[in-house]
């Protein structure tokens, strides 16, 4: 069939098609950013932590009675030896925070003593002892663990930072980025000028922060302890027990002491969902807006098409008469969709990769990749092809002779 004849149709109704073209082209414009958008949230919410969190979890004691600073390391102890002789847990560790807590320290590293510069890097610090390593079930690539006698109480008369520390492997790079043998045994400097010893490097730690731009795998373990009124402890449970400890635990450490709650008993299944809810949201909101576009677009192409066969019913009748075949009748519509889907996707295509970049630059998003406007286009393209074959088919049945006499 001639496209010339059905372009020259177009244009002497050039504005309802104009109107799907625009339609067409917003619509792919919005889908293939929203898509870009779906996905990088959609990593993130997959990114690995680093520690075991299908067999771990968390709880709070928070005391609410007065203990002086030596009853508060006793009952730590206390605590730490009932969680870890409890059947079915693999290690307990107590901390200032964990991954995806949204909560926490950060300091900045250098590699010379005295102010911080613009070459200082930033990272999450987690305090722990000698058991944070099991207990995180962190992946040791370089070094050791911490010592037992390295592992210090925090002391209010004291400033200084402890000696040594663990820090990941992104870390690593991004403070030596051109080591290439090891990174144990090297200094960097904290609190302007602490000096603090490699002794470990992990392979993947996340900072508590899921949405700390850039930064997000930069952590560092510090081998000190913390004698606090609130103390959060990590627990690890052997594969299956942890729904079955939870309750154990929190009942075994309220029964321990009364002068005290224990509070916030959460799965880190539960804290990556606590972590991630605004991008999970987006996903669904963006998802929606997506498809609500593509089926009003769709809708759009059915109108415009059903109107059409309506205002043509006479001269698709005669050409039925004059012996045009029900087929080509309907190719004819998915030609003329073809067109116009054809102008608006590459007006589309257009403002897609303009929005992109726009946005890229003012957000700090990912471009999109090379596959994603394609694919779109021809999910469009073939969404209208769908749309305009009912009315298509509907034309195509009309009586020549009914058409005929309507004229």
């Amino acid at each position: 069939m001639d496209i010339g004849p059905i372009w020259r149709a177009m244009l002497r109704n050039k504005a309802g098609f104009i109107l799907i073209a625009l339609q067409i082209a917003v619509t792919l414009t919005i889908l293939v950013n929203a898509f870009g958008i779906i996905q990088e949230s959609t990593d993130k919410i997959s990114t690995e932590s680093g520690i075991d969190e299908a067999n771990t979890f968390t709880l709070a004691s928070v005391l609410f009675t007065d203990y002086e600073r030596e009853q508060r390391k006793v009952l730590i102890d206390e605590d730490l030896d009932l969680i870890r002789n409890t059947p079915g847990v693999v290690n307990a560790v107590a901390s200032n925070s964990f991954p995806l807590r949204q909560g926490g320290w950060s300091m900045s590293l250098a590699l010379e003593p005295g102010n911080q510069t613009a070459e200082s890097v930033n990272t999450a610090i987690y305090f722990v002892d000698e058991h944070g390593m099991e207990t995180f079930d962190l992946g040791l690539v370089d070094g050791r663990n911490f010592l037992p006698e390295q592992v210090t109480w925090d002391d209010p008369d004291d400033n200084t930072w402890p000696a040594y520390a663990i820090i990941t492997e992104e870390l690593a790079k991004e403070i030596w980025p051109d080591e290439t043998v090891s990174y144990v045994g090297k200094t960097v400097f904290i609190s302007d000028d602490d000096p603090v010893n490699i002794v470990g490097v992990v392979d993947k730690m996340q900072a508590p922060w899921p949405n700390w731009d850039n930064v997000v795998e930069r952590s560092m373990l510090v081998p000190q302890r913390r004698p606090s009124e609130f103390v959060r402890y990590i627990v690890r449970a052997e594969p299956g027990m942890r729904d079955q400890l939870m309750p154990e635990i929190e009942a075994a450490l309220a029964a321990s002491n009364k002068d005290r709650i224990i509070r916030d008993v959460r799965t880190m299944d539960h804290t990556r969902k606590l972590a991630y809810v605004g991008d999970a949201a987006m996903i669904k909101i963006l998802g929606f807006v997506v498809l609500l576009l593509t089926l009003i677009t769709a809708l759009g192409i059915v109108g415009l098409t059903s109107f059409n066969v309506s205002r043509r019913t006479r001269q698709i009748g005669i050409r039925r008469a004059l012996g045009a075949t029900q087929p080509a009748i309907i190719r004819y519509f998915l030609i003329e969709n073809s067109i116009v889907s054809a102008v608006g996707l590459v007006v589309g295509a257009a403002l897609a990769i303009g929005l992109n970049i726009a946005m890229v630059e003012a957000f700090a998003l990912e471009p999109l990749a090379w596959y994603v406007i394609p694919i779109g286009m021809l999910v469009l393209f073939i969404v209208g092809q769908f749309a305009v074959t009912g009315p298509a088919r509907r034309a195509s049945n009309i009586s020549p002779a009914i058409a005929t006499r309507s004229g």
